[in-house]
């Protein structure tokens, strides 16, 4: 052997020697952690020596529904604080910590943090298993919809549904062009979705076809136009036209199409709205602009598609919030109890008496029969009986309600509400024909500061059409009087501020005529008129 044979199986040797020093001190090469993520592996590790429960509970909480993160909030809280009553020493250095009486207290206190955990505990397992279960049971109704998306491939199974759709469409779009439903129908640049029915007898025919939608996908835009969608007359009004949208949304998010828009008529804006649609196109208009078509009579209407939600499960997943919610409403609620009739409402009604000696209502005052006292008390109205029979139910007049809160409650209060709201409408009317008039342009809105700057200091109390208004919607008039009296502050400022002889005293002038006319034709007196010439 030569030389450099020898030297090369010493180094060869001496190599090996080496590996096999290192690989004793280092882990085999399946565990060591990918060098693409060693933090969250090294995370993953210390979570496997330290396991948490609660996290783990709470993650498999929020997987199954994400709201229920939120309204655990309590129970984490409260689990927070028996944690921390638990590592944290105690804050009271007296030494006599061993009395009966600390004794007592510290044992009131774990009994309390235990009573807490279990039931922060308790309802967080309960949440869980609801939770669980809905998603068990619940079963979506697409499942066992048979539909199926056809274009024109040639094929003849393809070609008799296409047929089956333009027959559809030219049944129940009956203002469209036949030959024009069957040039889009048949595009190879369309795409069809039909819904088709389980009855084996109308197999291949058209009867076949329950609903369908035709539209036109434009990929490199990531949007969709819908150019026809129906439903079989013998089939509406069962939810077809919304498992037909639902199903088409779904398609979408998952070719990457992001908008939805279409020319809807008068008939069927209500159906978009109901599905998503909206008038305002959001979607930029230089990726639809002169791909589309425009139609006129139509209106344009468009939808988002949300890339991570499955449109066929929003029934499912409404349905279990809704039922998570209502579980934890009713863990506090107390809606269910029913509690026993008020025996002095029982002995009120039977003896005809509202207020006794034993249940006083405030208010009123228990005098003797015969007084004139009582036969105030006697002569109260209807509704103020109501209210005083509601005041004299325990625990009304304890929750702060008066006599008087009752009364505008009950009857009376209802009546002055009509009239406060009748009051309201005439008011509205009569400040509508006085705007109508053509003298009336001066006084619609407040005088302009900028072109009058010494406006103010001549008119102390400005007022106009437009503040009365106002006034009136925020029920600020309790008679019509009082709108006269600011129509006629409204004149007099207008006759201050101007001179003689110019077109805002002419317009003041007419406003007044027309103002006492108004008003006494309304009141059909001239008493109105006579207290807006003292003003």
């Amino acid at each position: 052997m030569s030389a450099s044979e020898t030297g090369e199986v010493s180094r060869k040797r001496k190599a090996e020697e080496i590996e096999a020093e290192v690989a004793k001190g280092e882990p085999e090469k399946d565990d060591e952690p990918p060098a693409a993520a060693p933090t969250s592996d090294k995370v993953a590790d210390e979570a496997e020596k330290e396991p948490d429960n609660d996290n783990t509970e709470a993650s498999t909480l929020e997987q199954i529904d994400p709201s229920i993160k939120d309204s655990q909030g309590i129970d984490e809280t409260a689990m927070m604080e028996v944690d921390q009553a638990d590592i944290s020493p105690t804050e009271d250095p007296l030494p006599a910590s061993n009395s009966p009486a600390a004794t007592g207290e510290r044992d009131a206190e774990s009994n309390l943090v235990e009573e807490s955990t279990d039931t922060a505990t308790n309802n967080r397992e309960q949440a869980l298993e609801d939770s669980v279960g809905a998603s068990k049971d619940a079963q979506n109704v697409y499942d066992s919809l048979r539909w199926i998306v056809v274009r024109n491939d040639g094929e003849p199974d393809s070609m008799i549904k296409l047929v089956g759709l333009k027959s559809l469409f030219s049944k129940q779009l009956p203002k469209m062009p036949r030959a024009y439903i069957a040039r889009l129908v048949f595009d190879r640049r369309h795409t069809s979705l039909a819904i088709l029915n389980d009855n084996p007898d109308v197999k291949d025919s058209d009867e076949e076809i329950i609903g369908g939608i035709c539209y036109r996908a434009f990929p490199e835009m990531r949007f969709a136009e819908i150019a026809f969608c129906a439903v079989n007359a013998s089939h509406q009004v069962k939810g077809y036209g919304t498992k037909l949208m639902n199903l088409l949304k779904k398609i979408g998010a998952e070719t990457g199409i992001e908008y939805f828009i279409t020319y809807a008529d008068n008939y069927a804006i209500g159906y978009f709205k109901k599905q998503g649609f909206a008038k305002n196109i959001s979607m930029p208009k230089g990726r639809y602009f002169g791909l589309i078509k425009d139609y006129d009579g139509g209106t344009p209407m468009e939808c988002y598609v949300h890339p991570s939600i499955d449109f066929t499960r929003v029934p499912e997943m409404l349905q279990a919030q809704r039922n998570f919610i209502l579980a934890q409403v009713s863990r506090v609620a107390k809606s269910r109890i029913v509690y026993e009739p008020l025996s002095s409402w029982r002995d009120a009604s039977e003896e005809g008496s509202l207020a006794t000696a034993n249940s006083p209502v405030p208010g009123l005052t228990a005098t003797p029969v015969g007084t004139s006292a009582n036969a105030t008390a006697v002569s109260l109205s209807r509704s103020n009986q109501a209210a005083a029979r509601a005041l004299a139910i325990p625990g009304i007049a304890q929750a702060g309600w008066t006599l008087a809160d009752l009364t505008t409650a009950s009857g009376q209060g209802k009546e002055a509400d009509r009239q406060k709201s009748a009051l309201k409408t005439t008011l509205l009317a009569m400040l509508r024909k006085i705007e109508e008039q053509q003298f009336a342009w001066p006084f619609r809105e407040p005088v302009d500061l900028t072109e009058v700057p010494d406006y103010l200091q001549v008119v102390t109390t400005p007022i106009d059409l437009s503040t009365m208004e106002k006034r009136i919607r925020a029920d600020l008039y309790r008679s019509k009087q009082m709108a006269f009296a600011d129509l006629m502050l409204m004149v007099n400022n207008c006759k201050l501020y101007n001179d003689d002889g110019s077109p805002y005293m002419e317009c003041a002038t007419s406003l007044e005529r027309y103002v006492k006319n108004l008003f006494q034709q309304d009141t059909g007196t001239t008493s109105v008129g006579g207290a807006g010439s003292k003003s």
